[in-house]
């Protein structure tokens, strides 16, 4: 269900951003009845859009990937753009995010978030599997 909400989101940004904008689905079908928190990957993909492909003029690409690993379901939002945390906060989505996982699954989750290489980022969540 979480999936097919962004699959609508992103069709309605593909519109917006015409040809800058590419989606790539990596979705292994063995994690698509996982549950997943509701709008988890959905906050996500709205800051992949938001502080990646809306800062560029250039063409930009959002992957989502979705596995199982060692018993985990890591579900990554890969983008074009480059990395600005700020100093004082990480911003509400991302520490919403973090803190979410943290009073659902405690140390079993973890929330990442990194500079890949210099245009690629990498949101990636892990929750154990149910």
């Amino acid at each position: 269900k979480e999936l097919s909400i962004v699959k609508d989101y992103l069709a309605l940004e593909t519109i917006r951003f015409e040809s800058r904008l590419r989606v790539v689905y990596h979705i292994d079908e063995d994690t698509l009845d996982q549950p997943v928190p509701p709008m988890m990957l959905q906050t996500l993909v709205e800051n992949a859009i938001k502080h990646g492909i809306g800062k560029t003029v250039n063409k930009g690409e959002i992957s989502i990937l979705a596995n199982e690993t060692n018993g985990q379901l890591v579900l990554s939002v890969i983008n074009s753009g480059v990395l600005e945390i700020k100093q004082d906060h990480e911003g509400f989505g991302l520490q919403s995010t973090s803190n979410r996982l943290q009073l659902i699954f405690g140390d079993a989750a973890s929330f990442s978030i990194e500079q890949l290489n210099k245009d690629l980022v990498e949101a990636k969540v892990i929750i154990p599997l149910s």
